[in-house]
């Protein structure tokens, strides 16, 4: 919801309004970003100018920098500030490249996944075929998928029950495989306030592709939970992209409500 919608909504009610201590409005920061890199596929910087997007910040570039050398890759910054660019850029690039090459993104819940196939999708680059394969998917179109997709999303359950042990009809697009997302990867770690065994297996990963580069990404790592990602997936050298997770126009604070001896909390 707009905020200003938002504000208008409760200033509306009386009850509500009443409860209304205080409105605080915070200048706009202008955005720090680089320009693309200048071997980046022309229609890939294109359909991303059409969503608004005309250059990286810090950690995108440094992101998909690393991605693009073929490294292995920890990201741990603020949530909503753009990891997902990371590793659809990198997937789109290798698609309009490299048209063989196949991604697999992991997620720890089904509708994770299907907001981001929609994210995906919003690119409107037709070389990435990308689909969700999780316990919702018809029967009837999984070997549609196997067959046609080159990026499948999916969660570490699915992973572990179906993919790996049907290896025999996946071989292909695992043998094709150019990057292993695992997102919200902060869920691998019992350090982590969203410990989800599951999560665990993912380990195996480095045995299942050892050549092929794992990107996690995570919006709320401690350093001892960072450590943990590390070990657990077995990433061998990753690049660590770190930002401040300072947000100066988000706070919470509570304060007396004039006239009725009670107390009304603001963020």
């Amino acid at each position: 919801m707009d905020p200003r919608a938002f504000l208008d909504e409760l200033t509306a009610d009386p009850e509500m309004a009443s409860s209304l201590v205080g409105v605080r409005e915070l200048p706009a920061r202008e955005p720090v970003t680089e320009p693309f890199p200048d071997d980046l596929p022309e229609l890939l910087v294109q359909r991303l100018a059409l969503l608004g997007i005309a250059g990286l910040y810090p950690h995108q570039a440094r992101g998909l920098e690393t991605l693009r050398a073929g490294r292995n890759l920890i990201i741990a910054t603020g949530t909503a500030s753009g990891k997902t660019l990371v590793y659809n850029a990198a997937f789109a690039e290798a698609a309009l490249t490299t048209p063989k090459a196949t991604a697999l993104y992991l997620y720890p819940t089904k509708a994770l996944a299907r907001d981001q196939l929609r994210a995906v999708r919003s690119l409107k680059i037709h070389e990435v075929k990308a689909a969700v394969y999780d316990g919702d998917t018809p029967k009837a179109e999984r070997p549609l998928i196997r067959k046609n997709a080159n990026l499948v999303m999916t969660n570490p359950d699915m992973l572990h029950l179906s993919l790996l042990p049907d290896h025999a009809r996946w071989a292909d697009f695992f043998f094709r495989l150019s990057v292993v997302v695992v997102d919200e990867a902060h869920c691998i770690s019992e350090w982590g306030h969203e410990f989800r065994p599951d999560y665990r297996s993912l380990g195996l990963l480095r045995g299942e592709f050892p050549g092929v580069p794992i990107a996690a990404f995570t919006a709320t790592a401690t350093p001892q939970v960072q450590d943990d990602i590390l070990r657990q997936l077995g990433l061998r050298d990753p690049f660590l992209v770190r930002a401040s997770f300072d947000r100066p126009e988000i706070f919470y604070r509570v304060r007396s409500r004039p006239g009725s001896g009670t107390f009304g909390a603001g963020a």
